[in-house]
């Protein structure tokens, strides 16, 4: 008997309700991790001045996030599955108000260093955990939309930490800076608390009732029986990968080229900007605390428009364009910036130097940022998958590391030019080795996608 009227309605506002409420979650998730790593480049400008900070400990301060971050997405999977999705992003959140509070009530460097550190954990955390709670636990309909829509809340949430870095530059209140996203972490730990784990993780605890449950409050129109089959077969088909394997024949090819593009998606110099673009657009003869706070809030405004602009674009004319087309961007940029530091005329030059940066930003957000993260889940099995995505992770975060502490010593040692005459190098590179192995995944089964590695990173004939 079909249901009635009544009940389709109801439905309805039970699916959209336990929607929008996981939508709300991941999307203030999103902008706490953006702001979180985008805050640093405003208050860095203030702390260097209260605490006579070198360029060393600058980059410090700023590296012992990204250590936090190794940390944090090491233990990630294993303290999802142990304790579950849910109580795990109640630890993300609470670390994310605790750290950043004391981050910003901290009078000491090392002190700072050590809040930074355990808020850097929290963010590691969140990197592993929030996108498995995502694809878990929302509803069919909208899982698509709301991956989108976290990948743009964190673009959103470094603008909003330059708009609010520009807005305190006045006051030069960096403990402000350092300590707004409490407020965001502590509203959104409410509505994590009402939040059921994901039916996937129940049915790994052997919790079936739970898991039906679950999947009934989410989507009440799913047929809940035939979902909770799919899981269970997914997750049996999960179970056996191991690390040694991702090393052997077939799949050492698809490895090398899971680490190598994690390796380059930070080596390149996205980071250096984020970071430290205050500082830049002050070496170029930018002057004024809200000038040289504000253009990285229009920089960061491109990005998310670039962001924006590549979801929509990937289904239409692929990967292997975007990428290509982003890295040749930020090409084009560092040319640009070898050009203004060069020829010394800061004056005539830093105009150009704003644009160089600008195009470095919104190529890596279009090609790069955007695409690279899709490449693990398509290259591996079941069973391989969070495996492959968890190398991709752990490559990025050694690269950004050392991105976050290399890059003030070697512009005050070597020179602007010698800097991103490097970036420009890695960025050659990286566009050859796109054009070389990444493969064209539009539209293609993921069973076909394998067999593009298994045949030496060629797709078979005929294929």
């Amino acid at each position: 008997m079909s249901d009635s009227p009544s009940t389709e309605a109801a439905r309805s506002r039970v699916t959209s309700s336990t929607g929008w409420k996981i939508a709300v979650a991941a999307a203030t998730l999103g902008v706490i991790y953006g702001y979180d790593i985008g805050n640093i480049s405003g208050a860095l400008l203030f702390i260097t001045e209260e605490m006579a900070l070198s360029p060393a400990m600058q980059g410090t301060v700023t590296t012992v996030l990204v250590a936090g971050n190794i940390v944090g997405a090491l233990i990630g999977g294993k303290l999802a599955t142990a304790i579950g999705r849910q109580k795990s992003m109640l630890l993300v959140v609470l670390g994310y108000a605790v750290f950043a509070t004391w981050s910003g009530l901290t009078t000491e460097i090392l002190w700072l260093d050590i809040s930074r550190f355990f808020l850097g954990v929290s963010i590691g955390l969140s990197l592993v955990v929030t996108p498995i709670f995502l694809a878990e636990s929302a509803p069919a309909a909208i899982r698509g939309a709301l991956v989108v829509g976290y990948q743009v809340a964190t673009v959103s949430g470094i603008l909003l930490a330059y708009l609010v870095d520009w807005a305190l530059a006045s006051s030069g209140n960096w403990r402000l800076m350092l300590a707004l996203s409490a407020v965001p972490s502590i509203l959104v730990l409410f509505l994590l608390i009402r939040l059921p784990d994901t039916p996937r993780w129940y049915l790994m605890q052997g919790r079936q009732e739970e898991a039906r449950a679950t999947l009934r409050q989410v989507d009440p129109a799913a047929d809940a029986d035939r979902e909770l089959a799919e899981i269970s077969a997914d997750i049996a088909a999960e179970r056996g990968g191991h690390l040694r394997e991702m090393f052997r024949k077939p799949y050492s090819m698809a490895t090398m080229f899971v680490l190598v593009i994690g390796f380059l998606v930070q080596i390149t110099g996205i980071n250096a900007i984020t970071y430290y673009s205050p500082i830049i657009f002050e070496e170029m003869g930018f002057e004024g605390y809200a000038t040289i706070l504000g253009l990285p809030a229009v920089v960061q405004a491109a990005a998310l428009v670039a962001t924006v602009g590549s979801l929509f674009a990937v289904d239409r004319i692929g990967r292997r364009p975007l990428l290509l087309g982003g890295i040749t961007a930020m090409m084009l940029a560092s040319v640009m910036m070898i050009t203004v530091f060069a020829t010394g005329s800061l004056s005539t030059g830093s105009a150009w130097g704003f644009v160089a940066v600008l195009l470095f930003t919104a190529g890596y957000n279009f090609g790069f940022g955007s695409m690279v993260w899709v490449f693990a889940s398509e290259s591996f099995p079941a069973r391989l998958r969070t495996l492959g995505a968890s190398l991709l992770l752990a490559s990025n975060l050694v690269a950004n590391l050392i991105v976050a502490q290399l890059f003030l010593p070697l512009m005050q040692g070597i020179g602007g030019v010698s800097t991103f005459v490097i970036f420009l190098t890695l960025a050659a590179f990286s566009w050859l080795f796109v054009l070389r192995f990444a493969p064209e995944t539009k539209g293609r089964p993921l069973e076909s996608i394998r067999t593009y590695w298994e045949n030496g990173a060629r797709w078979p004939r005929g294929s």
